[in-house]
């Protein structure tokens, strides 16, 4: 008897776990890394906020939230990505939003064939949670850079149909036989979630499925309003987005290769459960001034090589303060010069000289978030 289409597509799927692949194209899709904290109040406006590493709030007047890496969870998982809302937005105007979304580069998707005649279809999946039930929208949004040079859209919505109920939701997307990913590290496909959208999104006819470059045909027109009520609040864990039209089984990957994943795009000094901007000087960098006269340079190695030249900030290790260095010795705080910038490292050195042989210290932050 010939298999079916699901039966091969499951068998292929076991086949390349054994051997190893990585199949999710999602980073921390379990919401176990959280480098820049796990929770920060009053978040409003679109930002890599303090919860879970690579995932971005995304809003505008769509309420205020607190956002942050929860112990809530549902089986075979430990951590979820929480908002809460804390301030309401009952009566959208036309251009507010809010929404969730990750980002995707162009050298990670050209597996997918789009902008070929073997297009492959996307398949995403997710454990979801909320108090507010009704119709979502899960949209794949194709950005410009794309051989064409035009924004292209695919939405499909879905429903949360108990309250505060861990409900997995599945939802495949055809794939686009007319565009294609440029092979690059920027942008090129990001996974949006919608909570919330005025007019200017859910105006049109909604595309449901069919591709598009139209913004008022993104959302559905029965879109929830979860920015409503300050009882409002929604999780989610378990993300994934895999090649073809079946959900399989969501891929735990240990927590040192999600964080290396993770690092590519953002890395600190401190200690894992440390919030950068911290006062302390565990893990702290530091080094002997070398040149008097003369100003110390020190070479600053990230641990894992960015997606492109990042944006690197120093922190004081007495005062937490940004982009000061501390003179441990003479108990003084200088000014740092970043130069060299590069995706493996940089150079810090003092703005002025120092006693030789005293110590500089500082922690740091690298970001090359997409």
């Amino acid at each position: 008897m010939a298999l079916s289409q699901v039966q091969l597509e499951r068998l292929h799927t076991s086949a390349t776990d054994k051997i190893g692949k990585r199949k999710n194209l999602i980073i921390n899709g379990a919401m176990k890394v959280s480098q820049r904290g796990t929770s920060e109040a009053s978040v409003s406006t679109t930002k890599y906020a303090k919860a879970p590493d690579r995932w971005r709030f995304v809003g505008s007047n769509g309420g205020t939230w607190t956002v942050s890496q929860s112990t809530t969870s549902p089986n075979l998982f430990k951590n979820s990505y929480k908002f809460d809302c804390t301030t309401a937005d009952s009566s959208l105007g036309a251009g507010d939003f809010l929404a969730f979304d990750q980002g995707l580069e162009g050298l990670d998707l050209q597996g997918l064939g789009w902008g070929t005649s073997d297009a492959k279809s996307v398949t995403v999946s997710f454990h979801v949670r909320s108090n507010k039930t009704g119709t979502y929208t899960c949209e794949l949004f194709q950005g410009a850079g794309g051989v064409g040079g035009s924004n292209i859209l695919v939405s499909k919505s879905y429903t949360i149909s108990a309250a505060d109920t861990w409900e997995k939701k599945t939802i495949t997307f055809s794939g686009n036989t007319a565009v294609a990913f440029t092979n690059d590290n920027s942008r090129q496909l990001t996974l949006n979630l919608w909570l919330a959208a005025g007019s200017n999104f859910t105006g049109g006819t909604f595309s449901d499925g069919t591709f598009h470059n139209a913004n008022n045909k993104r959302v559905a027109s029965g879109q929830v309003n979860l920015a409503d009520n300050t009882s409002n609040e929604w999780y989610i864990t378990g993300v994934q987005v895999e090649v073809g039209s079946v959900a399989t089984d969501f891929e735990h990957r240990s927590f040192g290769e999600e964080l290396a994943l993770c690092e590519r795009y953002y890395e600190k000094s401190y200690n894992l459960s440390v919030v950068p901007g911290t006062a302390t000087d565990e893990g702290l960098l530091m080094w002997l001034a070398n040149r008097n006269p003369g100003l110390p340079h020190t070479s600053l190695r990230y641990r894992t090589i960015k997606r492109a030249n990042p944006t690197v900030t120093i922190f004081n290790t007495n005062t937490a303060d940004s982009n000061t260095l501390r003179d441990k010795d003479a108990a003084a705080d200088l000014a740092p010069v970043i130069t060299r910038l590069g995706v493996s490292g940089n150079t810090v050195h003092t703005n002025s000289s120092v006693t030789l042989g005293n110590f500089i210290a500082y922690h740091y932050t690298s970001e090359a978030e997409l």
